[in-house]
C-alpha cells in the first residue's frame, strides 16, 4: 500500500475511535430485600491461567457461597478445578464469563487495558453463546448471568447481550483488581464492604495474594454478621462507581 493510502487509512481509524463511545463498567449492589438486611455476593472471574485451589477449598471448607464467572478457556485448561466445581455445585454458581476471555466493545482496533475487543457483533455472539454453551455442558445448568473481559462493555455490546437473553454482572467491590493487589490492600477493601455490596475477585491466579486476602478478609465479614449470596439467587440494580 503506498504511504499516502497507509496514512489516509490510519486517520480514519483514528477518526472511528473518536466517534465510538467510551467502554462503560458496570456498577451493581443486591436489590435490597426486608428479610435480609446483610446480603452480600462474591463474584469470582476465572479467565484464563490456572486453577486456585486454596481459595475454593477455603470456601467449601466456610460454607461460602460464591458465584464464578468462567470463560471455556478456563474450563477447559483446569479439569482438575472443574472437578472441585462440580463437586460443590450446592455453594458454587457458574456463569459466563464469554469463550475466549475478548471484551465486549465491538470494532476494528478497540481495545480496553491492552485486551483487544471484537470487530463486529457476530463474534461477539461467538464470545457470549459458546461461553455459555462450555458453562452448561460441564454443571448442566444454563448460566443467566454474563460478565465480558475486563467487565467493560461499549452500549452495542451491552444491547445484544441483553437480546441474548442474559443479563450484565456489574460490581460495586473491587477486592483484588484482577489477582494484583497484596494480601494487606485485599482484606483493607473488604473491610469498606456494606449490605448489598457485589465484591468481585479471581480465582485463576494462584501465585498471587487473592487468596490469602480474601480469607482473611471474609472472615472477617462473616464475623460482622453478613451472609453471602449467589447471583442465581438475586437481582441486581445500578450502584455508585466503587472506591479505586
Amino acid at each position: 500500500m503506498k504511504p499516502v493510502l497507509v496514512f489516509a487509512a490510519l486517520l480514519l481509524a483514528q477518526a472511528l475511535a473518536v466517534a465510538q463511545p467510551r467502554p462503560i463498567e458496570l456498577h451493581d449492589q443486591l436489590v435490597p430485600q426486608a428479610t435480609h438486611a446483610s446480603r452480600v455476593a462474591l463474584t469470582l472471574d476465572a479467565c484464563s491461567g490456572q486453577y486456585d485451589d486454596d481459595l475454593i477449598q477455603f470456601l467449601v471448607r466456610n460454607r461460602i457461597p460464591a458465584t464464578i464467572f468462567a470463560t471455556k478457556k478456563w474450563l477447559d485448561k483446569n479439569p482438575y478445578g472443574v472437578s472441585v466445581i462440580k463437586a460443590n455445585l450446592d455453594l458454587l454458581d457458574v456463569e459466563d464469563h464469554g469463550e475466549n476471555h475478548i471484551p465486549a466493545v465491538i470494532g476494528a482496533g478497540r481495545k480496553v487495558y491492552g485486551i483487544a475487543g471484537e470487530p463486529d457483533i457476530i463474534h461477539l455472539r461467538r464470545e457470549v453463546t459458546e461461553g455459555a454453551r462450555a458453562v452448561e455442558a460441564v454443571t448442566g445448568v444454563a448460566p443467566r448471568w454474563y460478565r465480558g473481559a475486563t467487565a467493560e462493555y461499549d452500549p452495542q455490546a451491552m444491547d445484544e447481550i441483553r437480546k441474548l437473553g442474559y443479563r450484565i454482572a456489574g460490581f460495586s467491590v473491587n477486592a483484588d483488581s484482577g489477582a494484583t493487589l497484596k494480601k494487606v490492600a485485599i482484606e483493607e477493601r473488604l473491610q469498606h464492604v456494606k449490605a448489598g455490596d457485589v465484591i468481585i475477585a479471581h480465582m485463576n491466579k494462584p501465585a498471587s495474594d487473592s487468596a490469602e486476602g480474601l480469607s482473611t478478609g471474609l472472615l472477617q465479614l462473616l464475623r460482622r454478621g453478613f451472609v453471602f449470596v449467589r447471583l442465581d439467587q438475586v437481582d441486581l440494580q445500578p450502584a455508585a462507581p466503587p472506591a479505586r
